[in-house]
């Protein structure tokens, strides 16, 4: 099989599949480093199969994500997720899924450090980008297209 048909191949049927099945898991699950990590393995050892680079040459993961135009799972990843909570900031304020982005629970928490939710990635990655939840609300209402 020609090598450019292999890659479009293995892009629409194994792409989805290694980003855990359904496009809103991706986006809704907490990611573990170590999860990620794991699928990011799995998928370069899919590319290094398809491109027949076999060991004792080898070649670096951004070399080969640059032959075969692809991102690192953990950007493509964060891509996905943002996609999707625009998505959901521009639904009305009655959907589950919006009040599920902005829900803070009450209540006690248990011992020991906090797991690290969905709401915390998205603030992180907000921090990251000088944003808070009423300017990422409102930049996602002025949407082009």
């Amino acid at each position: 099989m020609e090598l450019k048909t292999t890659f479009n191949q293995y892009q629409s049927e194994n792409l989805q599949y290694e980003c855990q099945g359904s496009s809103t898991v991706t986006e809704t699950w907490r990611t573990a480093t170590t999860t990620i990590k794991k699928v990011q393995v799995f998928i370069n050892s899919c590319l290094r199969k398809i491109l027949s680079i076999h060991w004792p040459d080898t070649i670096s993961n951004s070399l080969l994500w640059e032959r075969t135009n692809q991102l690192p799972a953990e950007e493509e990843i964060r891509k996905r997720r943002w996609k999707w909570i625009g998505h959901t900031l521009r639904k009305s304020s009655n959907y589950i899924t919006r009040q599920a982005l902005t829900w803070n629970p009450e209540g006690k928490r248990k011992r020991g450090r906090p797991k690290n939710t969905l709401r915390r990635e998205i603030e992180a990655d907000m921090k990251k980008m000088n944003n808070n939840w009423k300017e990422l609300e409102r930049i996602t209402q002025d949407r082009v297209g």
